[in-house]
């Protein structure tokens, strides 16, 4: 096994900065922002008012600033409403456009191309272990450029296999409930923090197992289905697709159709609920 190491040119940093800046996310993301420290990121998520998902991030701590690993495609509206939200708070809020982000995991390699990254980033790199699997590996921000061995494609291979979502390519702002995407059992929820924007449709989610379908990944024999795609088990629709690739993909099913054989156009689908997952449980 190698070390691996890959730019991810769809993601961007947002800086959230000043003495209030902790206390300002507590109360608005649905995971415990104290928890992130040197060497720990977090994993959390902006809900609408009714606890619908608007988007995920990875919190680090640097020094005297917070700093979220976002979406690109999602950071100007991440940013316009967190400012929105700061009234009295003692925060500032920017992009900082000067930091990159790039995935690290350990995986096959067949050396075509700079050698696999020994763990030591050259240059000055924020590092944190990816906080929702110990097997997805590590998330940097960096302002040199650090030496890849990987694409952005073959880290979208690696958290497919996982089953780790990827913002809106697999979550729908406005829509998805964060327990239908695996955001209890990938850590990015806190039971014990305090109040947040969309905190009790969440709670009421889980505590009364209200969760009916699930966001699962699916092994694809056929053509890969495009992302929205009918689900269908015996001729009834009972999910869509989201994001795939070579042969792999996630879709939000229906419980009852998670053992059942499932096509999606031309193609046959099997269900492969990974260990970590448990989608029929109620937990609490």
């Amino acid at each position: 096994m190698a070390r691996l190491i890959a730019l991810l040119s769809e993601r961007a940093v947002i800086e959230v900065a000043g003495e209030d800046r902790v206390a300002f996310l507590q109360g608005l993301v649905s995971n415990d922002v104290a928890e992130a420290a040197p060497g720990r990121a977090v994993w959390a998520a902006l809900l609408t008012p009714q606890g619908k998902y608007l988007a995920d991030f990875f919190v680090f701590a640097d020094g005297d600033r917070l700093l979220l690993d976002a979406e690109h495609a999602q950071a100007p509206m991440l940013l316009q409403r967190l400012t929105r939200f700061r009234l009295r708070s003692k925060v500032t809020l920017r992009m900082a456009d000067d930091l990159a982000v790039y995935a690290a995991w350990d995986g096959a390699w067949d050396g075509p191309r700079d050698g696999a990254w020994d763990g030591t980033p050259t240059g000055t790199a924020i590092m944190a272990p990816d906080p929702r699997l110990p097997q997805a590996g590590w998330r940097l921000l960096a302002r040199t450029p650090l030496a890849c061995n990987a694409e952005e494609a073959d880290w979208d291979r690696h958290r497919l296999a996982l089953g780790l979502p990827d913002g809106t390519r697999d979550l729908e702002p406005e829509k998805t409930v964060l327990l239908e995407a695996g955001f209890d059992e990938l850590h990015g929820v806190s039971w014990s923090k305090g109040c947040y924007m969309g905190q009790e449709l969440t709670a009421r989610t889980k505590y009364r197992g209200l969760v009916k379908r699930r966001l699962v990944p699916v092994a694809v024999d056929g053509p890969l289905p495009a992302p929205g795609a009918a689900v269908q088990r015996d001729g009834v629709e009972v999910g869509t697709m989201r994001s795939s690739r070579d042969g792999m993909g996630l879709a939000v099913l229906r419980l009852e159709a998670l053992e059942s054989p499932l096509t999606s156009g031309e193609a046959r689908l099997t269900v492969r609920v990974p260990d970590w997952m448990r989608p029929q449980e109620q937990v609490g």
